[in-house]
């Protein structure tokens, strides 16, 4: 039942932050996400571990992000509080994200090949879906995809070690 908990969390998280900033209020997506995320660190058996992973993630995807964006790659239509960089739902979604590594996503520390996998394939289909949605765009679909691919794939087994490394 936590997990799916979890997993419906996430996903209501997600489309606030994806609908929030699509439709000029990006501020909606944050503090749904903020909600979440105080429910899901009131839940944690250790919330100060948590709450490392949590912070730790957030400025992992802050920095990846804003890369992208820097690179020219892709642009959100709001949020953006420092030019060239990821907006704030950008990174309360990658903190959102994080509550999902110790719960729905434990199957990633399983193997770092079925990890980086998911990453190669999940990482593009989430930011081809935020960009349905008009959340995001790409300066060019398909270089922009395949690099938020291959950084995915390096991303996600490593997002899964660090949980293991704060959290157990």
């Amino acid at each position: 039942m936590k997990i799916l908990l979890n997993a419906l969390a996430f996903q209501l998280g997600w489309f606030a932050c994806v609908l929030g900033g699509a439709h000029q209020l990006p501020w909606l997506g944050t503090l749904t996400a903020a909600l979440i995320i105080s429910w899901h660190l009131g839940q944690a058996q250790r919330p100060a571990r948590e709450f490392t992973l949590l912070a730790a993630v957030g400025a992992l995807g802050a920095v990846w992000d804003s890369l992208l964006v820097a690179a020219g790659w892709l642009s959100y239509p709001s949020g953006t509080l420092i030019p060239s960089t990821a907006p704030h739902w950008i990174v309360a979604m990658w903190v959102l994200f994080a509550t999902t590594i110790k719960h729905g996503l434990r199957w990633i520390k399983r193997s770092w090949i079925v990890a980086s996998a998911a990453g190669l394939i999940g990482g593009p289909l989430a930011f081809f879906s935020g960009s349905q949605l008009g959340a995001v765009e790409f300066s060019n679909t398909v270089l922009a995809l395949a690099t938020i691919g291959v950084g995915w794939a390096v991303l996600l087994p490593t997002l899964a070690l660090v949980a293991d490394t704060i959290i157990d």
